[in-house]
């Protein structure tokens, strides 16, 4: 009975803590045909520079283990943009009265939020054909962000966040 009440309690504390990702593409690309890559020069990532080094390293090793190699002509160009913001919290603990005589009934319901704001980072990474110019894959993540964390958390994270992100890519 323990090992069970642990593991459902360490699902839900991994499941709260994870990243969500969206993701559109353009489904007349052949992502086959790519096989290279780089960064936009002026970008604006809304990153620290240390954070958008340790994104970038996590972006690299990733795409490398996918095929792409790094180029100065490339297939694909990269864009990134981050910002962080306050999201209210989802849990709610509701309080309700009720009361009925004679099949007449009434009630009053109140949710009260349970916890406060919590900081969550939004990271959009953008393929656009460099031939085209023209957005052939977008991936929007939301996931847990704390400002006091290490520099070996961060870097963790963000890789987390990056294999999240890129574990449908390419589509099929």
């Amino acid at each position: 009975m323990r090992i069970l009440f642990f593991s459902v309690l360490l699902l839900i504390l991994t499941s709260c803590g994870s990243a969500r990702v969206n993701y559109d593409y353009d489904n007349q690309t052949d992502f086959t045909a790519y096989a290279t890559y780089n960064y936009f020069g002026d970008m604006e990532t809304g990153l620290s520079e240390l954070d958008e080094k340790r994104l970038m390293d996590a972006l690299d090793a990733t795409l490398g283990e996918k095929g792409y190699q790094f180029a100065e002509e490339p297939d694909i160009f990269i864009n990134i943009k981050s910002s962080v913001f306050k999201s209210q919290p989802a849990n709610n603990v509701g309080v309700g009265l009720g009361g009925g005589n004679g099949g007449i009934g009434g009630g009053v319901s109140i949710g009260i939020p349970v916890g406060g704001p919590k900081m969550t980072r939004e990271l959009q990474i953008d393929f656009v054909d460099s031939n085209k110019d023209m957005l052939i894959w977008q991936a929007v993540s939301e996931s847990p962000f704390r400002e006091g964390d290490t520099p070996q958390e961060k870097s963790e994270k963000l890789q987390v966040v990056v294999d999240k992100i890129f574990s449908k890519y390419p589509p099929e």
